[in-house]
């Protein structure tokens, strides 16, 4: 309970960035008002494995973690007495045992949309550069090969796009498939949520989506109910010739059956910010197939982004701080 814990002052209030690499939010601006509030540490580099994350964190009352890469397991959290809130820069919270944190009493913030547009913005590039082949043609150009593909682009007018998780990205991804004329269906956990959409969006059941639309974009958090959401049998009910996005994350996808399902052309593509295990190995069988456009987690990663993303997670510890825990995922009681 919050009364068993001592009173956080500016003067004995530890916060902890235990992994800032590759940099984000190192060089900003908020470090400074974070400062105000506590005395902050700041590690440029990852830890090396979980002792050494224990170790930088081991007097903690706030983290903050910059890199969705970092996870935070239940043994992890049981050797930081101290810690009371995890503030995060994602928006995804699948590297955090949040049954853990529940028990013991560690609240949670994530970012709450804020960045949506840029997300959707970059996957929307993905699905562009994949159906007209732009990496491709970029490269044979580069290598003085002049070969257009005639008759193997995809239009994307009148094409069907299945929304797969209809939240603040799928809603604007939606939204940005209408002004190329797309038909837009969706499956999601909550329709009813979504009926007052500014968008014309069918909602079906789940293989329907999959086996009518051209193209399926994914935007549903990865959980025990999302892991390989995607897999063989789904890929293979949807249309051969189709394309696949992900920009939410790798493991809703499973990338055996992706590989697969790519290899024997029954996609025409796919494009993926995200991956099961990132960075992608140096063989990794993706990197050599040219029906995919790949781009290394890097959909929020604008000046603007990045400035939300900061923001928005000192602004939790801030408020947390100050007794304000409406922006907890886990409320502190």
């Amino acid at each position: 309970m919050l009364e068993s814990h001592k009173t956080l002052t500016p003067t004995n209030t530890k916060i902890v960035i235990p992994g800032d690499s590759p940099m984000h939010i190192g060089n900003s601006k908020h470090i400074e008002r974070l400062k105000q509030y506590g005395d902050v540490t700041l590690y440029s580099t990852m830890p090396e494995n979980p002792d050494d994350q224990i170790k930088r964190c081991e007097d903690a009352d706030i983290v903050l973690n910059s890199r969705s890469t970092l996870t935070w397991s239940g043994a992890t959290l049981r050797q930081l007495p101290n810690l009371r809130l995890i503030s995060t820069t994602s928006v995804g919270l699948d590297n955090i045992d949040l049954a853990a944190a529940s028990e013991l009493n560690i609240a949670i913030s994530h970012q709450r949309g804020n960045t949506a547009a840029i997300v959707a913005e970059h996957e929307f590039a993905l699905l562009l550069a994949v159906a007209r082949k732009i990496p491709q043609h970029d490269k044979r150009i580069r290598e003085n090969i002049w070969e257009p593909d005639e008759g193997k682009h995809l239009f994307l007018k009148g094409k069907t796009i299945g929304i797969i998780g209809m939240g603040n990205t799928g809603m604007l991804m939606a939204k940005y498939a209408e002004t190329f004329d797309m038909k837009v269906i969706s499956w999601t956990f909550n329709p009813t949520k979504a009926l007052d959409l500014p968008i014309n969006v069918q909602f079906l059941e789940f293989d329907s989506v999959l086996q009518q639309a051209d193209v399926i974009s994914i935007h549903t958090a990865l959980s025990e109910k999302t892991h390989h959401l995607i897999g063989e049998r789904e890929l293979n009910l949807m249309k051969k010739g189709s394309i696949i996005i992900n920009g939410s994350r790798g493991g809703v996808i499973d990338t055996d059956a992706l590989v697969e399902s790519l290899r024997t052309n029954h996609l025409y593509g796919a494009g993926l910010d995200v991956f099961e295990i990132e960075p992608l190995d140096s063989d990794h069988p993706l990197k050599l197939m040219d029906n995919v456009v790949l781009t290394p987690h890097s959909a929020d990663a604008t000046p603007e982004g990045l400035e939300y993303l900061n923001r928005d997670a000192v602004d939790h510890i801030i408020e947390f701080l100050e007794g304000d825990f409406s922006n907890l995922y886990q409320p502190y009681v």
